[in-house]
């Protein structure tokens, strides 16, 4: 029989990796949730949705997706699986079908991350060639970690992994946050993600919004706590009837 309490799933974002994930993992714990922080490839929306879709797909019984960042793309996306229950943004954007980041940050003041970021090509596949991002150590700890020392934001620096940079162009096919309950929580100092693009999204959506004003982009390192609590707000087990149901009859209203 499919357990009826959610397993959290946490996805993280470009210029990021798994590990990010470490204290809101340690609090989940304490909460009695089961976790799983997955390996976002970050070689495009497309690969990298179809590769969360098939993790999903291996989970007995019903889960709550997370992303960060970029990663908000990538559950909105593979976020139609029918034991999705609910999407939780941290520090993200809720693409609409067909609308890549781009487009979206133009409607908004830029990122003064973007200009800054490190192109280097790398091998996509046979003799294709394609560009991947990073972010400059120099430019890590005032655009990226602004709320954490700068011995943390050097490590998190020095362990980023790069993002192809078509996910900044690639769009979602489903706009899962359509059809299921969402909660967004909004970085009001965050320098690589315009809180005016987070919140615009967010409140598009329909989402629950949580805002941390002094916030920046790594909040899920700076405030696991606050990112935990949202997370288990989102997969309560009163909301969680049976992983079989439509999503419509276990999602609270106004969602």
């Amino acid at each position: 029989m499919p357990s009826t309490r959610p397993t959290v799933v946490l996805v993280h974002g470009g210029c990021s990796d798994a590990s990010t994930w470490f204290g809101v993992v340690a609090e989940l714990h304490r909460r009695g949730l089961t976790v799983l922080a997955v390996a976002n490839p970050l070689r495009g929306l497309a690969h990298d949705a179809a590769y969360l879709a098939d993790v999903v797909a291996g989970i007995d019984g019903p889960v709550v997706l997370v992303g960060h960042s970029y990663g908000g793309a990538v559950i909105t996306e593979a976020g139609a699986a029918p034991n999705v229950l609910a999407l939780v943004y941290v520090a993200a954007y809720l693409p609409d079908v067909g609308e890549n980041y781009c487009a979206l940050a133009r409607r908004f003041a830029p990122s003064p991350l973007i200009s800054r970021l490190r192109h280097t090509e790398f091998t996509a596949g046979g003799t294709e060639r394609a560009t991947e991002l990073s972010v400059p150590a120099d430019c890590f700890r005032p655009l990226v970690a602004a709320d954490l020392d700068a011995e943390l934001a050097q490590v998190l620096a020095a362990i980023q992994r790069p993002v192809a940079d078509r996910v900044l162009i690639d769009a979602p096919t489903v706009a899962a946050w359509r059809a299921k309950p969402s909660w967004a929580l909004v970085t009001g100092a965050d320098r690589a993600l315009p809180p005016a693009v987070q919140r615009f999204t967010a409140e598009r959506a329909g989402a629950t919004v949580l805002e941390l004003r002094d916030a920046s982009h790594s909040v899920a390192v700076s405030r696991p706590t606050a990112v935990a609590e949202l997370i288990h707000d989102a997969g309560k087990a009163d909301r969680v009837q049976s992983a079989d149901l439509p999503i419509e009859e276990t999602a609270p209203d106004g969602h």
